[in-house]
C-alpha cells in the first residue's frame, strides 16, 4: 500500500514539475516580448495559490523594474533577501535598484552579499566593481572640491569616467573653507 502511495505521489510531482515549469517559462516568454502586463497578470495569477514561490516572486520583481515601479520592486526584493537570505539573485537586483538611485552604500552591501551567497556570481562581482568605481568617482569629485590643485584627481575622475561610460558630474570649485563640508554633503 504504501509503495502505489509513494509511486502515486511520485507520479504527481512528475506531472506538476513540468507545469511550474512552463508558468516561469510563459512567464519569462511574455517578458521577452515586451509583453508585460500579461506577464504581470500570470504571474499574479501563479502567486495566488503559491504566494511564497521565489522564483515567480523574482520574475514579478523584474518585471516591477523594467515597467518603472520601482518602489513596488524595492520591496519586492527586500522580501525576497529577507525571507531568502541565501538567494544571490534577489540581492543583485535589490541592489541594482539602489545604484540607480545613487544610494551607493546600500548597493555595496547587497552585491557583497550576493558574492558571499554564490562566490561563483560573475554578474553581482561586475556589479560590485561598478559600484566601487562609482563611490571611488564620488570620493575624487569630492577630492577635486577640496583640491583643485591636484593634476592626479582629473586622471583618476576621467578613468572613473571611462570604467563606468557615463558622465561623472564636474566637481565645484573650491570653497575657500575646505575644513567644512558643502551644504549639500550628507
Amino acid at each position: 500500500m504504501f509503495v502505489l502511495i509513494r509511486w502515486l505521489g511520485l507520479a504527481l510531482l512528475a506531472v506538476a514539475l513540468p507545469a511550474l515549469a512552463d508558468d516561469y517559462d510563459d512567464v519569462s516568454t511574455l517578458m521577452r516580448s515586451g509583453r508585460m502586463a500579461d506577464a504581470v497578470n500570470l504571474a499574479d495569477k501563479y502567486l495566488s495559490t503559491r504566494p511564497r514561490d521565489p522564483q515567480m516572486r523574482f520574475l514579478k520583481g523584474v518585471i516591477q523594474r523594467e515597467t518603472g515601479k520601482q518602489e513596488d520592486a524595492l520591496a519586492t526584493f527586500t522580501a525576497l533577501t529577507q525571507e531568502y537570505p541565501e538567494l544571490p539573485e534577489p540581492h543583485n537586483n535589490l541592489a541594482v535598484l539602489y545604484a540607480a538611485r545613487n544610494e551607493f552604500d546600500k548597493a555595496r552591501a547587497s552585491l557583497e552579499m550576493a558574492v558571499r551567497t554564490n562566490p561563483d556570481y560573475a554578474t553581482a562581482h561586475e556589479n560590485l566593481g561598478d559600484v566601487y568605481v562609482r563611490l571611488a568617482a564620488s570620493s575624487y569629485t569630492r577630492a577635486r572640491q577640496l583640491d583643485g590643485t591636484n593634476p592626479g584627481l582629473t586622471i583618476k575622475i576621467d578613468l572613473a569616467r571611462q570604467l563606468l561610460g557615463r558622465p561623472i558630474p564636474p566637481a565645484a570649485p573650491p570653497s575657500s573653507e575646505t575644513s567644512k563640508p558643502p551644504a549639500s554633503a550628507k
